[in-house]
């Protein structure tokens, strides 16, 4: 059975989303996931919402108990995880407010828990494709349909926060074939594979970095006023892609 999660903010922790909402705690083996998760149907499809950084974002990003996030989306039984996460961008072409689908990560992180496999058992997880590539597909000709702006096949960085990059920083990331970065796809997406959920990230463009010499460096108020302005971008995708995905059970073989 298509159980969806769904990872962010940005209004996606709106109970008015869901049809017959609920609040459910959880508790998992690697402790108490950011939030409560929010449980309903959208288009008669089961979903379960899960605040990143906890309810009015109150949770840094190196503090995000990220396994016990995914643990407890797939105890819920989860099979796809959809999640949502602000980014900066690093190419000229994805102004603030586009959206982005990424298909690669670059992982610049120094200090989280990244692996289920941490005790006696070694298991190397492949992830030459991190995000699922047919949830992919399905975002982005959703995108398309809907008439938004959507950037297909791109690389995000992810550094390890709280602070944003210095501009040495923001010119190497795109040296290095980045198009953008944030503070959370990883560990979320290695730990969704190793779950063997289904992974895909819907990206908002907030900012360009501080790689941009003629526009002003990132800042939160910055990101809070764009993510503000247009979530209702990615709400609307979300509402679209999520039926789709239950028709389409299969999505990938990934």
């Amino acid at each position: 059975m298509i159980k969806i999660g769904i990872i962010g903010g940005s209004g996606l922790d709106n109970p008015d989303m869901l049809k017959d909402a609920r609040l459910l705690s959880v508790d998992t083996p690697y402790g108490a996931p950011s939030s409560a998760l929010t449980v309903g149907r959208i288009g008669g499809v089961e979903v379960a919402i899960l605040a990143r950084h906890g309810h009015g974002h109150v949770i840094p990003p190196s503090n995000v108990n990220f396994r016990a996030n995914i643990a407890a989306l797939s105890a819920h039984g989860c099979t796809h995880v959809l999640a949502t996460t602000a980014v900066g961008s690093l190419r000229m072409e994805i102004a603030p407010g586009h959206l982005v689908i990424p298909a690669q990560f670059i992982d610049w992180t120094r200090k989280r828990a990244c692996t289920f496999y941490d005790g006696n058992q070694v298991v190397h997880t492949p992830m030459a494709e991190p995000f699922c590539p047919g949830l992919r597909q399905l975002f982005a000709a959703t995108a398309r349909e809907l008439g938004l702006t959507c950037h297909e096949d791109k690389t995000v960085v992810t550094i390890e926060g709280p602070r944003f990059s210095t501009k040495a920083e923001s010119y190497m990331f795109r040296q290095l074939g980045a198009d953008i970065i944030n503070m959370s796809t990883v560990p979320e997406c290695v730990l969704a594979r190793e779950k063997k959920i289904h992974y895909a990230a819907v990206a908002m463009s907030t900012d360009y970095d501080c790689w941009h010499e003629e526009e002003a460096p990132v800042t939160w108020e910055m990101i809070k006023q764009t993510m503000t302005a247009n979530a209702d971008r990615v709400v609307r995708l979300f509402l679209a892609v999520i039926p789709k995905i239950a028709l389409a059970k299969d999505v990938c073989n990934s």
